[in-house]
């Protein structure tokens, strides 16, 4: 995964994740809280069921042994959850006072505790204890009617709060809310250990009022609401997957057309002028707009430097072909200069200069693709002496004196033999051109592991401005003079990994400039070795 972290399609999808998380979250909580609380109804509204289920049953009877049945048959029943506290029996509130009125009125005279007459006190008497055992309220009030003596303590006893009564079942809620329940006629959940309690009052007639207590278990109140939370989760997680993979399938079209135009970017700059980016066809499908655009500027953009190229070799071509002819005089006057070594250099020049305008006229009307493959490499040392000893008439014809040294073995440098030559060249041109007739000159090779280093320095007024010399198109050496030449030699030392300094020689007191070709990429270059030797050397430079 290469810089997969910093990529745009890295960034899509992340921006997908974030989009459709919040998304999902925003619909999806809300959605659980409303599971849950659904669940929670559902619990209650199940337990209420169970409580009205037994309203008929309370309705028809209140016997102890026919309520268990009924809530045995219930599923809160079945289960231990349901209980019912029933009222008291009808008439067993009043059963005490209706006695004791009785005994008042009985007796054949009509005491005086009685008060009425004989007739009256025998109708009372009519209604005996077995009456008032399974009378109502409304009997109490009936014996108080037959005489005079007080009202009966039980018509005012028999209410019908139902902790009177039995409790059939297991029962949780507390003992006042179970009351309240009764004589305020309204259901109502209590909290209680392991859940809660519905309280459900029933009526059982007019007066008595029996309450079912249905318990529901917290377990109840969050059934199903686990599974629909892990059921949520699993769609947020799809839904979040799915964006990702819709994400990763549009930045990966994206992510290609923009790798298509960096590498054809990449080719161009290499050298290849041929490259171009599709635009049309199934490999520019789906890409963005803005690269269709991109890549059509780019394309323009090539074919215009093609064009550029061509012309510039065209041009090359026509003003090398306009040099033929003066070439031609040329060298005509030097095949007339008869013996000597002056005239051997000059016809020897004239041949040179021949051969390479000959080989500019080529190169320009050859194709790119049609060049031939070139084996970079060559023996510097044996390039140096070569350029040295076509120099060296030349300065013997002006009385200069010269040395090299440092040239006798051998020393591979990456760079093709015309080049360095035509570098040498620039740089002991570069003596004959900005110094007196008669200034001495020199030449030191430094090989080293990683490195081959080249000196040339004069005995002439040195470099006013270092930086300005070695300017492209800045130089300043009078006719003939156009400035490139430093800077041909400087380019050729770049492309090898090396550098060109310039400096005042510490031997001659002139200029001095240093030449440093990079032999192998990997090695580091030691400051200046093999100095102090040169410097011992060149005591002898002069010596001719």
């Amino acid at each position: 995964m290469r810089r997969f972290g910093h990529s745009l399609r890295w960034a899509l999808i992340k921006a997908a994740v974030a989009g459709t998380t919040m998304v999902a979250l925003a619909f999806l909580i809300p959605l659980g809280l409303m599971v849950q609380q659904t669940a929670r109804d559902r619990a209650f509204t199940a337990a209420e069921r169970q409580a009205a289920a037994l309203g008929p049953a309370l309705a028809i009877t209140t016997d102890q042994d026919a309520i268990a049945r009924a809530v045995a048959s219930t599923d809160a029943g079945a289960q231990g959850r349901m209980a019912v506290h029933l009222p008291p029996p009808e008439g067993a509130g009043t059963k005490a006072s209706t006695g004791s009125g009785s005994g008042a009125t009985a007796g054949p005279t009509g005491g005086p505790s009685g008060g009425v007459p004989g007739p009256a006190s025998a109708g009372a008497g009519s209604g005996g204890p077995g009456a008032v055992a399974s009378g109502s309220a409304a009997s109490g009030v009936a014996a108080a009617q037959a005489g005079p003596g007080p009202a009966p303590v039980g018509s005012g006893a028999a209410g019908p709060g139902p902790s009177a009564g039995a409790t059939i079942g297991e029962v949780r809620a507390l003992g006042a809310d179970v009351t309240t329940a009764g004589v305020q006629g309204r259901s109502f959940t209590v909290e209680v250990p392991g859940g809660y309690a519905l309280l459900q009052p029933v009526a059982v007639d007019t007066v008595r009022t029996a309450v079912v207590e249905v318990f529901v278990a917290d377990g109840d109140l969050t059934r199903g609401v686990s599974t629909a939370w892990q059921v949520l989760s699993g769609v947020a997680l799809a839904l979040v997957a799915i964006s990702v993979l819709v994400a990763d399938r549009m930045g990966a079209r994206i992510v290609a057309s923009a790798r298509r135009l960096a590498a054809a970017a990449r080719s161009l700059g290499s050298g290849n002028l041929t490259v171009r980016v599709p635009v049309e066809g199934k490999q520019a499908a789906g890409s963005p707009e803005e690269l269709r655009e991109a890549a059509h500027a780019f394309n323009a953009m090539a074919d215009r430097v093609v064009q550029l190229l061509a012309a510039e070799r065209e041009l090359a071509a026509d003003l090398s072909h306009r040099l033929r002819t003066p070439l031609t005089v040329l060298r005509l006057n030097a095949a007339s200069l008869g013996e000597g070594d002056a005239a051997d250099a000059t016809r020897h020049a004239v041949s040179q200069l021949e051969r390479e305008v000959d080989q500019i006229i080529r190169s320009a009307r050859r194709a790119p693709e049609d060049a031939p493959v070139v084996l970079v490499g060559c023996d510097a040392a044996e390039v140096i002496r070569e350029r040295v000893g076509f120099w060296s008439a030349l300065a013997e014809d002006e009385g200069r004196r010269w040395q090299l040294a440092g040239a006798e073995r051998e020393t591979p440098v990456p760079v093709q033999r015309g080049d360095l030559a035509a570098a040498v060249d620039a740089l002991l041109g570069n003596v004959f051109r900005h110094t007196a007739i008669g200034t001495a000159f020199s030449v030191d090779v430094t090989a080293t592991e990683s490195s081959v280093i080249v000196l040339v320095g004069d005995a002439g007024p040195g470099f006013t401005d270092p930086a300005a010399a070695l300017k492209r198109g800045e130089g300043h050496g009078g006719e003939g003079s156009t400035g490139l030449g430093l800077d041909i030699v400087r380019k050729l030392a770049e492309a090898t990994g090396g550098d060109l300094a310039l400096g005042s020689s510490s031997v001659l007191g002139g200029a001095e400039i240093r030449l440093r070709l990079q032999s192998r990429q990997d090695g580091i270059v030691p400051a200046r070795t093999g100095r102090t030797s040169r410097r011992r050397s060149r005591g002898a430079l002069f010596s001719r």
